[in-house]
């Protein structure tokens, strides 16, 4: 223990991975809260993985990936967002089928692709480990901006995520501000899978606040909660992955998982 405080303390690497474990979990937390209360994760899941489509056409194409991620993961967002507004009787296939063809758009572009082809493994694992500086001046304006959204449109968010019929009644505009959430996750997902990987930004956007969305019965107090509790894993699992060296995205996803079942267990164990 007093030897990672030492690393953490004497080598940038591990600062940076700190850090940006810490500022991930506020964008996490926040938009993880809408996630879960509106019961999207299938959809997040799906737009996390349709962006590999965009990378790979934007690599192929000698663009940056990122650009491509952020362009694919947006128009996703958009398409399920209608799809899902407008009542598709199979939009769970539609899906299914978004993120699928995303995947594989992107596994044949950079088979293509002359030259050195780049590891699809880096982005659905990522490696905290290696964050730049750019990265975390990059997720800390990621955080500013969804903060800044979050309080600007909280009402209305709110009444989205819990009662649409009624939000309607009260003349909010639910198509816009649904894809407006669903923008927001599109955009926190590319920001933070250079980062750490889409596996792990799935992890920590829905197993903290569902975690916590088992006891919480605020939505403000829930996203203040799941921040906090992603931050306390994630620094966790740096600690755990330095002592006995794992690959630390990997542990903090069992990490966050294993606490989720184990508080998932133990309130069935309440009902009963």
């Amino acid at each position: 223990m007093i030897e990672f405080w030492e690393v953490l303390c004497s080598q940038g690497f591990m600062r940076n991975a700190a850090l940006t474990g810490l500022l991930a979990s506020v964008a996490c937390g926040v938009i993880g809260s809408y996630v879960v209360v509106r019961r999207i994760v299938f959809i997040s899941g799906g737009i996390a993985h349709a962006i590999l489509g965009g990378m790979g056409i934007a690599y192929y194409y000698g663009a940056h990936p990122l650009n491509g991620a952020l362009a694919a993961a947006l128009l996703a967002a958009v398409g399920m967002g209608f799809a899902t507004l407008h009542g598709s009787p199979r939009e769970d296939t539609l899906i299914g089928a978004i993120w699928a063809i995303g995947m594989a758009i992107g596994v044949l572009f950079i088979s293509q692709t002359p030259g050195y082809s780049i590891d699809l493994m880096s982005y659905l694992f990522g490696n905290i480990l290696m964050v730049r500086s750019r990265d975390i001046y990059l997720i800390a304006t990621l955080d500013i901006v969804i903060l800044a959204l979050v309080i600007l449109f909280h009402k209305q968010l709110l009444a989205v995520c819990f009662d649409q019929e009624y939000a309607r009644l009260q003349g909010v505009r639910v198509d816009f501000f649904y894809v407006l959430l669903l923008c927001l996750v599109a955009v926190t997902v590319v920001v933070l899978i250079q980062a750490v990987g889409i596996i792990l930004v799935i992890a920590l956007l829905t197993l903290p606040a569902a975690t916590v969305g088992q006891y919480a019965h605020s939505l403000t107090r829930m996203m203040i909660a799941a921040a906090g509790l992603c931050a306390i894993l994630t620094l966790l699992g740096l600690l755990i992955s330095y002592q006995i060296d794992l690959p630390a995205g990997a542990t903090i996803i069992i990490l966050c998982g294993g606490l989720y079942l184990a508080s998932s267990f133990l309130r069935w164990l309440e009902r009963k």
